[in-house]
């Protein structure tokens, strides 16, 4: 009989957990030092052992952020279980879809009766945060499990077809969250205002695993609040803020109001972005208002954090950074061949290394079509300049436009449009084209007091022209008064161009046209 030995990530993860600090988690209700927190753990994998949990099941959960619902996670980990997070924000659909793809041994859900879970069946076994945040506190036992075994089961977005489990071991996570954690400095001084939702790597692995790995205090939100942030620096000591790029856009808004709570973020140490691209006028004024220069970094669910800018050393607006320790990167052409991308040439970023996933969930075809050899195909076309720094030129799905021979980026054209006064936010991308193979259509939210479409039109139309070459203009305009947005603040430019494709020929207005 052979006996499973713990392995060092695991290990060394439980072990931080335990280490005496006197704030770990808190939101708030309740403030939990480290002794509180692992007996809270200790006690509600107790209860999950008694609900038949064993190692290898998946324990499903879903619920808003809270103490309870990160409990309700490293208990099932504890016991050897894959946690699977699932989205407070999806229908019944995308619930189920998880549901039935991850088959989890049991749900943890804030409501019970949560009506988008009825269809799956009784024969689920449910519990209720609240049953787990009630029970008596227990000794924290985690099961000897290795490395490779899978710590989350984290579904994609889904932009690209139905979401996909992908597979996290715990070699990857907590490497990559210990790697991380050394860059930015963290430590047990730090503490973390974290406002980001759990289900997704930005908010669970390095809100809650790069944190807590290096003694890092968290205090959790349900949603954001940029008045919050500031009580957070002000009454608690908040020293880090992890965002998305529209949180920093409704910062900045708050401080517009409110400027004399810039000098109280000032005080804080780090700012962070990902999820989604940074627009340098954001950089630029929330350093401006507050001191700091926004830390931007990229990942994926696939790769965790991949790339970062320095947290010593100048952070340079518009990258992402140069690869963090156990990352190798490379950039192809269309090929699939190497190329030098220091020479300014546009290619597919690949990476490998200990950070990358295990798989894809049950879907041995999708895992090995994602692969070229070692090497995970990112799908973001990349530049890299003579210091090393990347820079995102977009997905080669839907930001990278292929018009009468030419191949353009779309966030280049979102960047210079984004500069006129009547551009509030705007999407670019590609719309199938008899002519051209595909042609250039911009999708822009007015400003307010903007003129009727066909005199914005016109207007941006010659701006776009003496600041871009011509097959790089807009051929086509939608106005909207909002942009399709996932759960992370991430263009879904996808259904943008489905639509389009399918009812708009022309240009429109579509803020008069009711939502189909």
């Amino acid at each position: 009989m052979t006996t499973t030995i713990m392995g060092p990530a695991r290990a060394r993860w439980f072990a931080a957990l335990a280490r005496p600090r006197s704030r770990a988690l808190e939101d708030a209700r309740q403030s939990l030092d480290a002794a509180a927190l692992v007996t809270r753990i200790g006690g509600a994998a107790s209860m999950l052992r008694s609900l038949g949990v064993v190692p290898g099941d998946r324990v499903a959960l879903l619920g808003p952020p809270s103490v309870e619902f990160v409990v309700a996670v490293l208990a099932a980990q504890a016991l050897g279980a894959i946690a699977v997070p699932m989205s407070p924000r999806h229908t019944e659909g995308e619930l189920v879809h998880v549901v039935s793809d991850s088959d989890p041994r049991l749900l943890v859900l804030a409501s019970t009766q949560d009506e988008r879970l009825v269809s799956i069946g009784p024969e689920r076994r449910r519990v209720g945060l609240d049953a787990l945040a009630h029970v008596d506190a227990a000794p924290l036992e985690p099961v000897a499990l290795e490395d490779e075994a899978i710590a989350l089961l984290i579904y994609t977005s889904g932009t690209t077809g139905r979401s996909k489990g992908v597979a996290l071991p715990w070699r990857a996570l907590i490497g990559n969250m210990a790697a991380l954690g050394r860059a930015w400095h963290f430590g047990p001084d730090d503490v973390l205002s974290l406002a980001l939702p759990l289900f997704h790597v930005h908010g669970l692995a390095i809100g809650i695993f790069a944190a807590m790995l290096h003694g890092v205090a968290v205090r959790l939100h349900p949603r954001f609040d940029p008045a919050q942030v500031v009580r957070d620096v002000a009454d608690h000591g908040a020293s880090v803020f992890m965002g998305v790029p529209t949180m920093y856009v409704q910062l900045l808004a708050h401080l517009a109001r409110e400027p004399d709570d810039a000098a109280v973020l000032a005080r804080a140490r780090l700012f962070t972005a990902g999820s989604a691209a940074l627009t340098p006028d954001v950089f630029h004024r929330f350093e401006a208002a507050t001191g700091h220069a926004i830390l931007e970094r990229y990942g994926m669910t696939e790769t965790l954090i991949t790339l970062s800018n320095p947290y010593q050393g100048p952070r340079r607006v518009g990258t992402v950074g140069c690869p963090v320790q156990g990352v190798e990167i490379r950039v192809v052409d269309d090929d699939g061949r190497p190329l030098d991308a220091v020479d300014g040439r546009m290619g597919e970023l690949q990476v490998r290394g200990s950070s990358l996933m295990q798989g894809y969930w049950r879907d041995d075809v999708a895992t090995a079509a994602a692969f070229d050899g070692p090497w995970f195909r990112t799908g973001d076309v990349v530049t890299i300049d003579a210091c090393g720094h990347v820079r995102i030129v977009g997905r080669s799905s839907t930001d990278i436009i292929k018009s009468g021979g030419f191949k353009l980026s779309a966030r280049e054209v979102e960047d210079v449009l984004r500069e006129h006064a009547w551009v509030a936010d705007i999407a670019v991308f590609a719309v199938a084209d008899a002519t051209w193979g595909e042609h250039v259509t911009a999708a822009i939210v007015p400003a307010p007091g903007c003129p009727a479409l066909a005199e914005l039109r016109a207007v941006l139309t010659a701006f776009a022209r003496a600041h871009l070459a011509d097959y790089k203009c807009p051929r086509q305009w939608l106005l909207l008064d909002e942009l399709p947005r996932n759960g992370m603040g991430k263009l879904e430019k996808s259904a943008l161009r489905r639509r389009v494709e399918r009812d708009y020929p022309d240009d429109v207005d579509l803020r008069a046209i009711q939502t189909r």
